[in-house]
């Protein structure tokens, strides 16, 4: 399935519109990992543990997103957008959320 944040897919042309599909996924951090984080964050450096969650979170959205486009009969997802978002209490968790527009291209 071509997933695209552009509006058309070069050299595609869209036959059908399905509607607009979304995935989403919520992730929290355990202490241990807000407690390194926050030494990295004062002495430099990047915060691997926190990349590494908040790529799974991306790709476990997406993939819930592209389950929804097929289960429409869609073969693409073009107009793709991602949003982040705290929530929980004192912004413990994070929501990541993915929507685009299902289409069949030929």
């Amino acid at each position: 399935m071509i997933v695209t944040t552009t509006p058309t897919i070069e050299g595609k042309r869209i036959v059908a519109y399905h509607g607009i599909v979304s995935g989403e996924t919520i992730v929290g951090a355990n202490f241990m990992k807000d407690f390194f984080a926050g030494i990295r964050d004062i002495v430099g450096g990047r915060s691997g543990s926190y990349e590494k969650v908040l790529r799974k979170a991306k790709q476990t959205a997406m993939q819930e997103m592209q389950e929804q486009a097929h289960e429409t009969g869609a073969n693409a997802v073009v107009g793709v957008d991602f949003d982040y978002e705290t929530v929980g209490a004192s912004g413990s968790m994070l929501m990541v959320t993915v929507t685009g527009t299902a289409v069949t291209i030929e």
